[in-house]
């Protein structure tokens, strides 16, 4: 029978948080360069009006807005979904960070951790 999983080294541990953080950055990235080809595929040849501030549609500012309006295949909704990796990339680095030190079984540094995440997703659903 096998035990518990080989804890990481240090430099292990950094090289896959490094990973994680390029990949989402990457992602984002990519979404957003797809998101405004069909932006200006679609609006490219329209002559903006900068006497009169736009703001952006009711539908990009919720997530679930987002994410119809990427189903729909709007080039503004896959930019708007590209930022939103881009936000969820750190968050996503703080969760594998907790989930290392686990298995590391360093608990303070779980704990911390843990409380960082928490914070994060609490002031993203107060914002």
């Amino acid at each position: 029978m096998n035990g518990p999983p080989a804890a990481w080294t240090d430099e292990e541990f950094d090289a896959l948080l490094g990973h994680v953080l390029r990949a989402g950055v990457v992602l984002s990235a990519l979404i957003v360069v797809c998101g405004a080809a069909v932006f200006l595929a679609r609006h490219g040849q329209s002559v903006p009006d900068y006497r009169t501030f736009h703001g952006e549609p009711g539908d990009l500012r919720s997530v679930s807005g987002i994410f119809g309006d990427m189903r729909s295949g709007s080039g503004r909704g896959l930019i708007q979904l590209g930022l939103l990796v881009l936000i969820a990339t750190p968050i996503a680095r703080v969760a594998f960070s907790a989930a290392g030190f686990v298995r590391q079984r360093n608990w303070m540094y779980v704990s911390i951790t843990l409380t960082v995440l928490m914070l994060l997703l609490y002031s993203l659903g107060t914002g």
